[in-house]
């Protein structure tokens, strides 16, 4: 009887040194393949995304974006509505939360970034969230006044898992990270 309780023990430090590789092997492998994952913290993106939604970016070409403009007109939507969600960087920042908003057209150096409005300083994308309550002007408006520089995308958003986010966040706090 003695023997069965070491036994017991060592069966589960294998289940929980398998389980660690096993996370960090997708992690690695997650972020070779330019995949990472964010937990959603607003309301803007709703109805297509939620509060607590874990949302996963992949890194793509910046003329692999297609914007609610283009896809509007071929037809291409993804969470709900045209074009692609964009995970971007405010200014390139990466000391603030970053800021997944659908791309909803590209403008050049000089010209207007919408009807009437101020003239784009650089190329790049106009964004906007899809809640029609919170985000009725575009980003460009007052909560990013340039217009979304490539260099500034992590990545286009294409896969979310509903309420994993919480948990993620949940373990982040116990684990401290």
């Amino acid at each position: 009887m003695n023997n069965i309780a070491p036994d017991r023990t060592r069966i589960l430090r294998y289940f929980a040194l398998a389980a660690v590789v096993a996370l960090l092997f997708a992690v690695i492998s997650l972020h070779l393949l330019g995949i990472s994952a964010w937990t959603f913290e607003s309301e803007s993106m709703e109805p297509n995304m939620h509060i607590g939604d874990l949302v996963f970016t992949r890194n793509v070409p910046s003329t692999d974006i297609v914007t609610h403009e283009d896809g509007a007109t071929s037809g291409y939507k993804t969470f709900g509505d045209y074009g692609n969600a964009i995970l971007y960087r405010k200014y390139g920042r990466t000391d603030v939360t970053p800021i997944i908003h659908r791309a909803m057209y590209y403008v050049e150096a000089g010209e207007p970034m919408w009807e009437g409005g101020p003239i784009a300083p650089h190329a790049g994308y106009i964004t906007k969230g899809d809640n029609i309550k919170t985000n009725r002007q575009y980003d460009q408006y007052n909560l990013c006044t340039e217009p979304v520089r490539e260099e500034w995308i992590g990545g286009v958003a294409y896969f979310r898992v509903p309420y994993i986010g919480y948990v993620r966040t949940i373990l982040s706090k116990i684990v401290g990270m």
